[in-house]
């Protein structure tokens, strides 16, 4: 009895080294980053030489023609998932590294002149702005400030103001198809009031971003920044985040992104804490333009990363940019100058 023990075991012990030494050990080598008019190369290999019968690569899910020179099926800059499914035998086995694709030329650099000053309230932590009809619309921040107004231009008198509940923190707000559209910061809800009569009429649940800072719109869908290099695109009527793109320069994401105002096809953005104004393609994530404004908080005489740029508005008809920050006693008029 003991003898038959003991064969058995044999036998399992070789076995299992049996099982072990055909393991395969796969190993997808990619490009960590590349820019985005660069052509793809990927190989799988098996660490002690096995055969692979074949290997399917794909990108985001997308099966991709090949492995060598590949143009790439996609416009969106940031992280991708490239991914293979190896077959060996009767086993088949899926590799995934994440790859990010950068901006295929560095933006263009922009200086400015003021056109015209205008008195701002200076208590107004500004973080959302718009020109509509004439006027300009405003949300603020803070808890127990936050507030959505109605501006006069010229005078920076304030026609028509609603107060938030003292437990939001407002954020950025957008005018689409007559409604104002407002987040919050961190209660992962926006608001949509009435334009006439600021009454709220309903509000939208926050998905995969998860906080609110500054919101605009192209005509079809509300286009919302969340601090992060992502830029989100809604269903007006639900509010649901429908897709993204992320900003990238051509080495590195644009994080911090802001208020925003949709001017001319492009996304223009304040960054956090920087006084720069960036221009973002809508389609890929691209940055192509910036602007340092940073002359401009000095003007108004304030300092420091509280107190900053924040607050994009354009009137189309006239083609007039405007920009305002946080408490600052004005607001310009200025216009963008291609160095």
């Amino acid at each position: 009895m003991k003898k038959h023990k003991i064969i058995l075991s044999l036998v399992l012990i070789a076995s299992f080294f049996g099982s072990c030494g055909n393991t395969y050990k796969l190993k997808l080598s990619s490009p960590k980053s590349m820019k985005i008019n660069e052509k793809l190369t990927l190989s799988v290999t098996e660490e002690n030489s096995k055969p692979i019968d074949s290997v399917r690569y794909y990108l985001d899910g997308k099966r991709l023609p090949g492995n060598k020179g590949v143009t790439l099926n996609t416009s969106k800059l940031g992280a991708h998932a490239v991914s293979a499914t190896v077959f060996y035998g009767e086993e088949q086995k899926k590799l995934t590294n994440t790859i990010l694709l950068f901006a295929e030329k560095s933006p263009e650099i922009y200086s400015y002149e003021i056109v015209n000053e205008y008195p701002h309230d200076e208590n107004a932590f500004t973080q959302g702005l718009e020109y509509h009809n004439g006027f300009l619309y405003e949300s603020t921040g803070q808890n127990g400030e936050s507030t959505l107004r109605k501006v006069e231009l010229k005078t920076g008198k304030m026609l028509q103001k609603i107060d938030l509940d003292k437990r939001y923190f407002g954020e950025g707000m957008t005018i689409y198809n007559d409604k104002v559209y407002m987040l919050t910061w961190q209660s992962g809800k926006g608001f949509v009031f009435n334009l006439e009569s600021f009454e709220k009429e309903k509000e939208f649940k926050y998905d995969q971003s998860k906080q609110g800072w500054g919101l605009t719109h192209n005509g079809e869908k509300l286009i919302k920044s969340d601090g992060t290099d992502k830029i989100w695109f809604l269903d007006p009527e639900t509010g649901t985040e429908e897709s993204h793109i992320e900003a990238y320069t051509i080495d590195r994401a644009v994080p911090k992104l802001n208020e925003l105002e949709f001017i001319d096809g492009k996304i223009y953005a304040n960054v956090w804490q920087r006084n720069s104004l960036v221009m973002i393609n809508p389609n890929t994530g691209a940055l192509e333009g910036i602007a340092d404004l940073a002359g401009l908080q000095e003007k108004v005489g304030q300092k420091g990363d509280e107190n900053v740029l924040n607050g994009i508005a354009y009137d189309e008809e006239n083609d007039r940019l405007f920009v305002t920050g946080k408490d600052w006693n004005t607001l310009f008029e200025i216009k963008l100058n291609k160095k």
